[in-house]
């Protein structure tokens, strides 16, 4: 038996409510702008300095007992990450990131050796070859090098929509992921999660699944369009997405099981990365299906005209103006 999240045929008026979602859209842009503006995001190390530590052990690295370990130190953000040394297949090695301290470019020396002394009584066979500082100058080098990635990532997919499509095409989607990139980020900034350059790199991840779903709905828009060239550009617009709302709900759903499954046992060190992408999977859903849309059909488009579909009339008789 086969399981079916929305039935074959679907017959929803996705346009009745339009003045609705759009105004809730809007509302929930300018909202994300204010709370960026007022309460800011909480960088993460990547973003506002501090220090890395390097650590090679004998035995397997085990970050929760690291992170364990350093907790009643008090440091603020940590980030624990195991590596690998290509050169020394034989070690385990970890890298410690510790926020920097009371706007200082690094922890002190008798903070460090306190790590060190935290983590020698966790393994005994710790080391640590390696300690490094990131000063502010690279923290800011590296929050203009994400917004650049994210601009540059939305122009590149203008470009690709425009010649794909037509121009009202391609300001539809890019609205779309606009509302999405601005929604995800008001979210981190109510909520206060770390925003590091994983977040950076969920960003980008949720630009590309918006997009997807994006064009699954315009390229069923561009073919109805062209087998019914005289209906009316709202009943293109309900038609297409009722044909592949199947589709995008069972690609949606299926995908939140996954990252659910990673927000639950996936540990405290993926969490914020995941949470984005679950957020920018709802939204990326909800955008495609209701702002890229709309935002089209205020738009309008070019169609040929000259050679009606007699059947057209026959095929949305059963759908909502």
């Amino acid at each position: 038996m086969r399981l079916k999240l929305v039935p074959e045929s679907t017959n929803v008026n996705f346009f009745g409510i339009t003045y609705i979602t759009v105004g809730l859209s809007a509302m929930a842009m300018v909202a994300s702008v204010v709370l960026f503006l007022t309460m800011g995001l909480n960088y993460g190390i990547d973003f506002m300095g501090g220090t890395t530590i390097r650590t090679d052990s004998e035995t397997t690295v085990d970050v929760g007992v690291y992170r364990d370990a350093l907790t009643p130190l008090n440091l603020g953000d940590i980030s624990i990450t195991e590596v690998t040394d290509p050169t020394r297949p034989d070690l385990n090695v970890a890298q410690i990131r510790i926020q920097a301290q009371d706007g200082a470019q690094a922890i002190t020396n008798e903070t460090i050796q306190a790590v060190k002394a935290a983590l020698t009584e966790a393994d005994s066979t710790i080391t640590f070859p390696s300690v490094e500082s990131v000063g502010p100058k690279v923290s800011g080098e590296l929050v203009w090098t994400a917004v650049e990635a994210v601009v540059f990532a939305v122009l590149a997919v203008l470009f690709y929509i425009w010649l794909r499509f037509e121009w009202q095409f391609s300001v539809g989607a890019v609205l779309a992921l606009i509302h999405d990139v601005t929604l995800t980020i008001g979210v981190f900034s109510l909520l206060q999660i770390k925003f590091d350059l994983a977040i950076i790199a969920a960003l980008l991840t949720i630009v590309g699944y918006s997009l997807n779903d994006t064009v699954v709905v315009f390229d069923r828009v561009r073919e109805n369009l062209r087998k019914f060239k005289t209906t009316p550009l709202q009943d293109v617009l309900n038609l297409s997405i009722n044909e592949t709302l199947s589709r995008t709900v069972m690609t949606s759903v299926t995908t939140l099981i996954a990252l659910i499954s990673l927000f639950v046992l996936g540990g405290d060190v993926i969490r914020g990365f995941v949470f984005a992408m679950i957020w920018g999977v709802l939204v990326g859903t909800y955008s495609s299906v209701f702002v890229a849309s709309s935002v089209l059909l205020r738009l309008g488009v070019t169609r040929d005209k000259s050679k009606p579909d007699n059947t057209s009339g026959n095929q949305f008789a059963n759908i909502d103006a």
